[in-house]
């Protein structure tokens, strides 16, 4: 699959609309398009037709998959914004698996592989570090960055560690407290900053600098070791330590960026962080 432009993606040359939600941060895909394309159908009207009758199935069976589906307006052939049946990535991978197409083996073999390979990371957590070097080193990241990346993302589990001893839930409530120490250290929301660096669903710290990362990791350490010390009972207590971790980190931006005389806060993203005769080779 190939990016084409912000609103249609090419899978074996058949174009795939969709839609960026720019709320949720998710990109919906256009179900008419995907069941064309996996059912081999000559014609959109064929593919509405199948699809009627798959998602009357579906509802049948109990699938979810029906449920998640959300209507979107989406450019149709001629040219006007349509009301079009769409679904997130997760939800058109469970969508691929009901379709009986080889062009949807190669999504379920990749779907199986994902899984066993949780199930390995999980008995021996080094994997995920191994894969993860891997996986940075063929997207073209030079070493002294990846390092620095592996490195912040033990610090976050060990702060995610230090959040799920105080009580507080995975989600909602960590995507809040994360929000808190950014805008502390960097003076930006995470979603300020994705749209400063130009990105959407990309991960906001594989597009950081060196430096960034560093500094994003003395604001997550901070946090940490202030927490073990405060022992906030509640998300209001929590929040006010993570602003406290980020204010460490700001703190220490500010002396940089005088020092320097230049801005640490880089719109700098992955185009400009891989080495792309790294990535030509690989």
């Amino acid at each position: 699959m190939t990016q084409k432009d912000n609103s249609i993606v090419l899978f074996h040359e058949k174009q795939v609309r969709r839609h960026w939600d720019e709320e949720r941060e998710l990109w919906f895909f256009s179900i008419i398009d995907v069941v064309e394309i996996l059912s081999d159908q000559k014609t959109h009207q064929n593919a509405r037709n199948y699809w009627k009758v798959l998602k009357h199935r579906l509802k049948k069976e109990g699938n979810e998959t029906v449920t998640n589906c959300n209507r979107l307006k989406i450019l149709a052939e001629d040219g006007k914004m349509r009301i079009t049946d769409t679904l997130d990535t997760e939800n058109i991978l469970r969508l691929i698996q009901s379709i009986p197409s080889p062009k949807a083996e190669p999504f379920k073999l990749w779907l199986a592989k994902v899984g066993y390979e949780r199930i390995e990371e999980t008995e021996d957590p080094e994997l995920a570090f191994d894969r993860a070097m891997q996986t940075y080193f063929k997207k073209g990241y030079s070493k002294e960055w990846i390092n620095q990346r592996l490195k912040s993302i033990e610090i976050r589990k060990e702060l995610t560690d230090e959040w799920n001893e105080r009580g507080v839930k995975e989600g909602l409530a960590y995507a809040i407290l994360t929000d808190e120490i950014t805008k502390a250290w960097a003076e930006k929301s995470v979603k300020q900053y994705k749209i400063f660096k130009g990105l959407k669903k990309q991960n906001l710290r594989d597009n950081m600098t060196n430096l960034e990362l560093v500094l994003n990791m003395l604001a997550e350490a901070s946090t940490t070791e202030i927490s073990k010390k405060k022992k906030p009972e509640d998300l209001a207590e929590n929040k006010k330590v993570a602003q406290k971790g980020g204010n460490v980190s700001k703190q220490a931006r500010k002396e940089i960026e005088k020092q320097t005389g230049e801005s640490i806060i880089s719109p700098k993203n992955d185009k400009h962080l891989q080495n792309k005769k790294t990535k030509k080779i690989k």
